[in-house]
Order: structure tokens, then C-alpha cells, then sequence
């Protein structure tokens, strides 16, 4: 069933989690408001830059409408007179880009729709509110059994992925989420392939996988249907939050920060290692797991989203794990992104910035071992451990797992070459990212020492001895050509001149020229 039509030809595939940063170049006044110059680059490349014109009407219109993240953001206050003069101007655009450095750092705002569209129009202009209901009305067509009750706004973090509260028409009382999503940069599957997969979802069996209750896809994008569950994920029992809430509102700013049981840490844990191991023991690459993407049913967890790295998606803690090279598999970035998700399940918030270099106190110190061994700067560095060596680990080893539900996922041989040859694809793209990164930062590093105080110093040092080096080197040559003229008058002969490129030894010129002239007679 083809619920949409084929993407256009040439479509670019923008990678979201890519960062934006923003600096102000200029101001420029107007009649009566000023306009700031502002210079957008998307990633390390100059030459993926553009600017934009902002006023600070449209920074409050932004800030107003981040409010809902509960955050007090630093945007400078309105001022009603006096708000053309050149000083208020100048310290005006000094707050703006403050303001700027605070939503583009912060990892949950950067990656917002409000923040893109500010920042990138050009990009992030359309509605995929709007697109998302058409692929959805498409479906129905053909499936009229299913009917949409309500949109469920801004649930998820990501921009080209919607989400609809579901009805079976014949069970009005059960409720069903429906998610749609648009294709992503790192999509190698055949549309052939791709399909297949997307609608072999739903016979997946699994105790720790939550169950695909229908799927279905074209060349353009993914439609799948599961129970809706009104306890919601792992992050909503973390930050005390409602499901239906948009996600600025549940996560950006909670007013209660609490981790878990040291008990459940180490059940919740263990379940989700388990069905990290059956996945990659089967071939299966994943790549997205965060508190967001583990559904809680009872004291179990169950994983969300495996369709994600078949429609090419990007990681949700991809800018972190891109700037450590031996984070370079789809397998260590399941392990990485398990120590972000173990941490947020002992403190209650994520770490303020990865690699972490210390922890603070938690309930075992069989946490911080797992910790250390997947966010600290040595594993960040080194290298992650495997699934298998984290089970092995003391805080999991000794958690006895009661579900005896035996696993199923049968993938045909030939799907599973394709699923191979794209986890290779999607690892190769990483890897090529990892090392522009790397060799940007290490440029950087070297233009800061270059331009450091110390550097300058220490370069006005060596030009001083290098200067009196050759002050002295001059003086010596002068005393030797003084010589020989000496010697050379003295033996009543004329003295050739010397090259100053190859210069005659100032001990033994003389005499050896000397010796060499014949006697006159006196």
C-alpha cells in the first residue's frame, strides 16, 4: 500500500542534531526599531553559513514561545526610550548573543522546531504538523478501521516525527499512538528492503520490546500504530511527568530532581541490556536508545522505535558521541547512550556536559563503575565495553530476570545482508564525521596557542636571540675582512675581494694567500 506519493528527486536529507551556532556580525538602525546581522553556521564548516536579519521583537516572540520549557533565559528587557542610542545598541547585541549561546547550547532547545526555524528558515519553514496528517489521511483511505482521536503536539523531540492519539472504530475505548516519520540522512536500505523491514515490526517478540501493533511504510517515510500507555517512558517517571505533555514542558527544566531506587536502576538496567544483546546478536542495528525510547509497563521496560535507524534517523545524543572516535559503532554507541540513560536513572537530570569527570555520590558504587566505564574521559578516549562485559558487571550481574517469554524475530538471510551492508553505511558516516571534527578542533587548537600571550612572548624571545645572533655573526665577518685587508697590505699585496657567500675562514685566509704571492724585490 502506498499511502504518499515518492519524495521529490534530489531531496536533501538534513541531519537535525547537526548544531547550529549564531553569532551577531553587526547592528544596523532603522527609522525606528534596529535590525541585527546575525551569521548562522550549521556544524565545523565555514562554508555551511548563511545569515539572517533578526529584530528583538522576533528574539521576545521566540522567548515567549520557549516559556512553556520552564526556563528563565537570559533575553535582555524591552526598553521604550532611549532605545536607538549607539551605547544601549552595543550592550543590547552583547545580551542578544548571550541569549543566542544559551538556547544553542542547551541540548534540548537546539534541537527544538522553535530554535530551527529561527535560525535556519530556509530549512525548517514547512509544517510537518501539516504534512504528517496528510501521509496519515492517505493511510486511512485504505484503513478505515483506525480514526484519529487527537494530535499529541510536541510529545517527542524530534522535528520530522508526529504522533496521533488512535481509536479502533469497533473498540472506541482503547487507545492506540500513531507515529509517522519522514526519512533521515542516514536511510541506505532499498525502498525495496526498507518496506519489508518497517512491516516485519510487528512480529517481533520480545519480554523487553515493546510490541508494534501495525506498521507500514513507502519510499518516503514510516507509519506505525502501538497501545498507548498511560504511565508513559522511563523519562516520564524520572521527571515526574504527564505523557501527553510536549516535551520542552516534561523535561527542560523538572522541578523535582530525584533518581531512582538503587533496586530498580539495576532491574531496569539489566532488561535493557538484555534486549541491547538480543539486537545486536541478531544483526539488528539500533542506535537510539534514551530514557524517551523505554516504555514502562508495570516493572518492566520495553524498547521503543527500532524503526528509527531503518528510516536513517539520527541519534538523539549524536552530537556527543560524535566527538569521540572510538565511539564509532552502532554497538558502542548503544553503550554510550546507556550511560547517559543510567545517569539520568541515579541523579534524576543528565550530566551537565559528557565526558564526565567526576560523579557525585550515588546509591552503589557499582553505579559509578558502570558510569566510569561509559561516560568518563578515559572510556570516552579508549573505548566503550560491550553489552556482554556490562552484564558481567556487579550491578547487573546478580539481578534475576522473571519473564519467560521466549524472544522472537525471524529476518530472512536476505534482509539481513541489507541490514549489514547499512549499519556499515551508517558506522562509515560517523566515522567520516568523528574525523572532520577531530581535525577541526585540532586546527583550533593550534591557531589558540599560535595567537596565545605566552605564544607571542615566546616567539619575541627567539626573534631577540635571533636578531643578536646575527648582530654578533655580522660583527665577527667585519673583524675578518678587517684582518685579512691588514695582512694583505702588510705583504705589499692587493687583495682580491671575497664573496660574501662563501666567506674565507678569518684564522688562515691571509696567511694562506700570502704565502701563496711571490716575493718582490726590494
Amino acid at each position: 500500500m502506498a499511502f504518499m506519493e515518492k519524495p521529490a528527486a534530489g531531496k536533501v536529507l538534513l541531519d537535525d542534531t547537526v548544531p547550529l551556532t549564531a553569532a551577531i556580525e553587526a547592528s544596523q538602525s532603522l527609522q525606528s526599531h534596529t535590525e541585527y546581522i546575525i551569521r548562522v553556521q550549521r556544524g565545523i564548516s565555514v562554508e555551511n553559513s548563511w545569515q539572517i536579519i533578526r529584530r528583538y521583537s522576533d528574539f521576545d516572540l521566540l522567548n515567549n514561545s520557549l516559556q512553556i520549557a520552564g526556563l528563565s533565559l537570559p533575553l535582555p528587557p524591552k526598553k521604550l526610550i532611549g532605545n536607538m542610542d549607539r551605547e544601549f545598541i552595543a550592550e543590547r547585541q552583547k545580551g542578544l548573543q548571550n541569549y543566542l549561546n544559551v538556547i544553542t547550547t542547551n541540548h534540548i532547545l537546539s534541537n527544538c522546531e522553535l530554535v530551527k526555524k529561527f535560525l535556519d528558515p530556509n530549512n525548517y519553514s514547512a509544517n510537518y504538523t501539516e504534512i504528517a496528517l496528510q501521509h496519515v489521511s492517505m493511510f486511512f483511505r485504505s484503513e478505515p478501521k483506525w480514526e484519529v482521536v487527537e494530535p499529541l503536539k510536541d510529545i517527542g523531540w524530534r522535528i520530522r516525527k508526529k504522533y496521533f492519539l488512535m481509536k479502533i472504530k469497533n473498540q472506541p475505548k482503547e487507545r492506540l499512538v500513531l507515529s509517522w516519520a519522514d526519512l533521515g540522512p542516514d536511510k541506505y536500505l532499498s525502498d525495496k528492503d526498507f518496506q519489508c523491514l518497517i512491516k516485519l515490526l510487528p512480529s517481533c517478540s520480545h519480554p523487553y520490546i515493546y510490541r508494534v501493533t501495525f506498521a507500514t511504510a513507502n519510499e518516503s517515510s514510516a507509519l506505525l500504530i502501538r497501545m498507548f500507555n498511560e504511565k508513559g517512558t522511563l523519562k516520564d517517571l524520572i521527571y515526574k511527568a504527564k505523557p501527553k505533555d510536549p516535551f520542552l514542558k516534561k523535561y527542560c527544566n523538572p522541578k523535582k530532581i530525584q533518581g531512582l531506587e538503587l533496586q530498580q536502576i539495576k532491574t531496569y538496567g539489566r532488561q535493557i541490556l538484555e534486549v541491547l544483546k538480543f539486537l545486536h546478536d541478531k544483526g539488528f542495528p539500533y542506535g537510539h536508545l534514551h530514557a524517551s525510547n523505554v516504555m514502562l509497563d508495570g516493572d518492566t521496560c520495553r524498547l521503543l522505535d527500532l524503526e528509527n535507524s531503518l528510516l536513517g534517523l539520527p541519534s538523539f545524543y549524536r552530537s556527543y558521541f560524535s566527538q569521540f572516535r572510538k565511539i564509532n559503532t552502532l554497538e558502542s554507541v548503544d553503550v554510550h547512550c546507556f550511560g547517559h540513560l543510567l545517569y539520568e536513572m541515579t541523579y534524576g537530570r543528565p550530566p551537565d556536559s559528557v565526558p564526565v569527570d567526576s560523579f557525585p555520590p550515588a546509591p552503589s558504587m557499582a553505579v559509578v563503575a558502570v558510569l566510569e566505564s561509559t561516560l568518563s574521559c578515559e572510556a570516552c578516549k579508549n573505548g566503550m565495553p560491550t553489552v556482554s562485559r556490562l552484564l558481567q558487571m556487579p550491578l547487573f550481574s546478580d539481578v534475576l530476570l522473571t519473564n519467560s517469554e521466549k524472544p522472537q524475530f525471524k529476518i530472512p538471510t536476505k534482509l539481513k545482508e541489507a541490514l549489514k551492508i547499512a549499519k556499515e553505511c551508517i558506522e562509515k558516516r560517523l566515522i567520516e564525521e568523528q574525523k572532520q571534527i577531530h581535525q577541526h578542533r585540532r586546527l583550533r587548537r593550534a591557531q589558540s596557542h599560535h595567537g596565545s600571550e605566552e605564544e607571542r612572548k615566546r616567539r619575541k624571545i627567539l626573534a631577540r636571540k635571533k636578531s643578536k645572533r646575527s648582530a654578533v655573526e655580522n660583527s665577527e665577518e667585519h673583524s675578518a675582512k678587517y684582518s685579512n685587508s691588514n695582512n694583505s697590505a702588510g705583504s705589499g699585496a692587493s687583495s682580491p675581494l671575497t664573496s660574501p657567500s662563501s666567506p674565507t675562514p678569518p684564522s688562515t685566509a691571509g696567511n694562506d694567500y700570502s704565502r701563496r704571492m711571490p716575493l718582490r724585490n726590494p
